[in-house]
C-alpha cells in the first residue's frame, strides 16, 4: 500500500471513517494507483475545497475556577507593595496576578538570601532559646538570696563594727535602712552584670 487506508487517514485528520468515505466519493481526496490515500495531497485538496465556516474548532479548554482565597492573596500582595489591587468581587487580571507572583518570588529570594547571610533564624529555634534563657534567669534569681545571704551578713557585721569603732564604743550602732539599701544595691547590680554577660547564640 502506497498511502493510508481510510481508517488511517480518518485518525490522521481526526474525522470519522464515514466522513472520509464521503470525501473520497466526492473527489476531495487524492488517491494513489493502488487506491490508498495520498495524505499530503489530500490534506491540501481538502483545505482548498472545505468551507471555513464548517471547519470544526477544538472546544475551548475548561478553566478551573480560581479559589477566592487565592484572589484575595493576590490583592493583599499588591497592596503591600503599594500597587493597584482588584476591587472586592471585581476579579483579578492576568497582569495583576503575574505582578503578584513576581513580587512573591522576589520576597522569597530575599528571605533565602537573608537566611544564607545569617540575618534570619528559625522561629521555633529562637522561641526555644528565649524560653531556655528566661528559665535560666529565673533560676538565677531564685538561687540568689541563698548565695548572697552569707556575704551580706558578713558585710553588715563589718559595717556595724566600723560604726562602733567610730563611736568609740559609746553607742551601740543600729542597722539602718540606708545601710540595708546600700548592701542590696551592691549585690543586685553584681547579679545583673553577671546576667548581662550571657550572649544568646542564634546561629
Amino acid at each position: 500500500m502506497q498511502g493510508m487506508s481510510e481508517r488511517q487517514y480518518a485518525v490522521h485528520v481526526g474525522l470519522s471513517r464515514g466522513a472520509i468515505q464521503k470525501a473520497k466519493a466526492t473527489g476531495r481526496l487524492v488517491l494513489h494507483e493502488d487506491g490508498s490515500i495520498d495524505a499530503a495531497a489530500s490534506d491540501k485538496r481538502r483545505a482548498e475545497t472545505t468551507d471555513p465556516s464548517k471547519i470544526r474548532k477544538p472546544p475551548a479548554p475548561k478553566l478551573k475556577p480560581v479559589p477566592e482565597a487565592a484572589v484575595a492573596a493576590v490583592g493583599d500582595t499588591l497592596r503591600e507593595q503599594g500597587l493597584t489591587a482588584p476591587a472586592v468581587g471585581g476579579g483579578t487580571t492576568f497582569l495583576q496576578a503575574k505582578t503578584a507572583n513576581e513580587v512573591l518570588k522576589a520576597q522569597e529570594r530575599r528571605i533565602r538570601l537573608q537566611k544564607l547571610k545569617g540575618e534570619l533564624v528559625d522561629r521555633a529555634r529562637a522561641e526555644t532559646l528565649v524560653f531556655r534563657l528566661a528559665r535560666e534567669e529565673r533560676d538565677a534569681w531564685v538561687n540568689w538570696p541563698a548565695r548572697v545571704a552569707a556575704p551580706m551578713a558578713a558585710e553588715l557585721a563589718l559595717a556595724l563594727a566600723q560604726a562602733a569603732d567610730a563611736e568609740n564604743g559609746n553607742a551601740k550602732p543600729a542597722v539602718t535602712t540606708a545601710l540595708i539599701q546600700r548592701l542590696l544595691e551592691t549585690h543586685v547590680r553584681a547579679q545583673l552584670e553577671s546576667l548581662a554577660e550571657v550572649r544568646p547564640r542564634l546561629g
